[in-house]
């Protein structure tokens, strides 16, 4: 694969940003402060890491102005070295697109509709009735199911599964494995057994949307999941039927949400967090990692469940102090009682 290099004055021109050293000076990757070559652009975007700077090889250092006298390179000047990066990360990557149309081995159904500039990889399954938008590039394996739509300048990457009735945004980005509408976990206990409540929702995923590999959104039970604007979801996340993500709300690993229940605008979910159903969470709220969630919340702000990680030896101490702490209590109350 060959690489692409920018020069110096051509990144400057891409960040719309001041500059300071040789304009032709081209660079091919971005590496770490530490790794960089001559051939590479890097950045620092906390001042902690100033130390690395002497030792600095980079062909191209990105930071801010403030900071521009501590590396004597080629340097480009902005107010976010770390937004920067962002920007650059994009023109950098090398990943190939599937060619525009529709690969020989794919399968598609002729009431679907495919823009002409849309890209069906090998092996792809379209079904009745389906929408591909234009510019949208579906890789290899995945499937969309009957009357589903997948809007403009999408990437579902190999082997997605999208089920039937699922809408799709523009601009959303979906990693391999992840599975949008399958049945949410619905069953009705009867004296012969669990017996199954279909559903009958749909998906609606909105626009600017990224979706990690291996998670799956449930269809709704009777209304639609909802996943808002500009949400990002990690790898490995379940969201139960009925729920509703709001926009901005960033989702991270190993997050469970359970059914029926409504997250807010701006929230941030941190790994391993679990939602209990039938509930709401505030605008703005944000969960540390492995909260367990049991109620709604009204207010936004910063929650957490988890007591830090400790000695074992301690660990195993307070474990059995906690197992006490209701018969302290009563002990508490009598004392107080007694005292009176």
């Amino acid at each position: 694969m060959v690489k692409t290099t920018y020069s110096l004055k051509q990144l400057a021109e891409f960040l719309q940003c001041d500059y300071v050293g040789d304009t032709a000076v081209e660079v091919d990757a971005i590496a770490t402060l530490e790794q960089a070559t001559k051939q590479q652009l890097t950045f620092i975007s906390q001042d902690k890491y100033e130390k690395y700077l002497p030792d600095c090889r980079a062909g191209i250092l990105v930071l801010k102005p403030e900071q521009q006298e501590k590396f004597s390179g080629n340097k480009l000047l902005v107010t976010d070295p770390y937004m920067a990066y962002a920007q650059l990360s994009r023109i950098f990557e090398s990943r190939q697109r599937v060619a525009v149309g529709i690969h020989p081995s794919a399968v598609v159904a002729e009431s679907a509709m495919v823009a002409a500039t849309a890209r069906i990889g090998p092996n792809a399954v379209i079904g009745e009735f389906t929408v591909i938008g234009e510019d949208t590039e579906i890789s290899a394996g995945c499937t969309v199911g009957d009357a589903s739509r997948v809007g403009d300048n999408c990437l579902l990457h190999a082997n997605v599964s999208v089920y039937a009735g699922v809408t799709i945004g523009d601009k959303v980005i979906v990693h391999s494995g992840t599975v949008l509408g399958s049945d949410g976990f619905g069953f009705a206990p009867s004296q012969q057994g669990w017996v199954k409540i279909h559903q009958l929702g749909g998906v609606r995923i909105g626009s600017r949307v990224e979706i990690g590999s291996n998670t799956s959104i449930d269809r709704g039970a009777l209304t639609d999941t909802v996943i808002e604007d500009n949400v990002i979801i990690d790898n490995l996340v379940h969201i139960a039927h009925g729920v509703k993500v709001g926009e901005g709300t960033a989702i991270a690993g190993c997050v469970g949400i359970a059914g029926s229940t409504t997250i807010g605008k701006n929230c941030q979910i941190a790994g391993a967090v679990a939602i209990n159903g039938h509930i709401e969470i505030a605008d703005n709220t944000f969960f540390h990692g492995g909260t367990i969630v049991t109620k709604g919340v009204r207010e936004s702000g910063a929650y957490a469940s988890t007591p830090p990680m400790q000695d074992v030896r301690k660990w195993r101490r307070n474990s059995v102090r906690y197992t006490q702490l209701d018969d302290l209590a009563n002990r508490i109350k009598d004392l107080e009682k007694a005292a009176k």
